[in-house]
């Protein structure tokens, strides 16, 4: 059954858009001029309270309400301990994905092609690569048709990067005032502000740069192709990207040249910069891009 995307542009307040599944509505939006979207919006914003019972925060960065940041959603580059003791936090973090990553590719270099190409159609909604980030960034490539022995490997290697932060509560190393980079991931809904994240992420073209996620990066899910795969990931190794850095090739990439998808990154990277210039001259609240 074919997909179609109808959109609504009659009424210059309001432009509606709907992607129907032959004559089922599956998916709904709108875009008003009364409602300013603030999803994927980045400010630089003010921490004003923090909740140990929720393990969360409460940041003021400019919106009707006061946003949601979950502890998990924090960078430890934000964590007031210690240098030493960040360094080998993110050292430590860095590890277990290496080995993840390592384990995920020899499960696809071991894949029948026939299969992975079958579990292409639900490999994951449309958004998925471009709102992958944190600790989900780490989980692009998965599949359905994976053996048994190297997921629960690379599950282990997941449940123990989530643990080394354990150590540490947020009313330890988050304090009233800080001013923190933010992102919106989920938009204002009835009487709860925006969800709220400081794993920033980038949309381009042919790829999604996340700045501050050095685990994160790989191709989206929706390409399983084993051929694909590899000739995507050597196109990223060429592009040499900072280990702070992590970097996805969304499916709009497959078709698409080395010196398109470097020219897209190169943006990408550009826009961080700018980004990073604009943030050291604002003051808390303020939106940034």
């Amino acid at each position: 059954m074919s997909m179609r995307m109808l959109i609504d542009a009659r009424h210059p307040e309001e432009t509606r858009v709907a992607v129907a599944k032959g004559n089922r509505i599956e998916e709904f939006d709108f875009e008003s001029s009364e409602h300013k979207q603030l999803k994927g919006n980045i400010y630089v914003a003010k921490v004003t309270r923090v909740e140990p019972s929720l393990q969360a925060a409460f940041i003021d960065y400019g919106g009707n309400r006061h946003g949601f940041l979950a502890f998990s959603e924090i960078h430890p580059d934000y964590y007031q301990i210690p240098n030493a003791d960040r360094d080998a936090l993110l050292a430590e973090e860095a590890a277990h994905p290496a080995e993840e990553e390592r384990l995920r590719a020899a499960e696809y270099d071991d894949e029948d092609p026939e299969i992975a190409e079958d579990n292409g159609d639900d490999a994951g909604d449309p958004e998925a690569e471009v709102e992958s980030q944190g600790e989900s960034a780490a989980e692009v490539g998965t599949g359905s048709a994976r053996s048994p022995v190297d997921e629960s490997a690379a599950e282990e290697l997941r449940k123990k990067r989530q643990a080394l932060r354990r150590r540490y509560k947020i009313q330890d190393v988050i304090q009233r005032r800080q001013v923190l980079l933010v992102q919106v991931v989920k938009e204002e809904r009835g009487n709860k502000g925006a969800a709220l994240t400081t794993y920033l992420s980038l949309a381009g073209r042919y790829c999604v740069l996340m700045p501050n996620t050095s685990h994160g990066g790989g191709t989206s899910r929706k390409i399983s192709n084993g051929a694909d795969r590899k000739r995507l990931k050597s196109i990223m190794t060429d592009l040499k990207l900072p280990k702070s850095m992590g970097l996805i090739l969304r499916t709009a990439g497959l078709s698409r040249t080395k010196t398109e998808i470097k020219r897209d990154s190169d943006y990408l990277a550009r826009l961080w910069d700018e980004i990073g210039e604009r943030t050291l001259a604002s003051s808390a609240p303020a939106m940034i891009h």
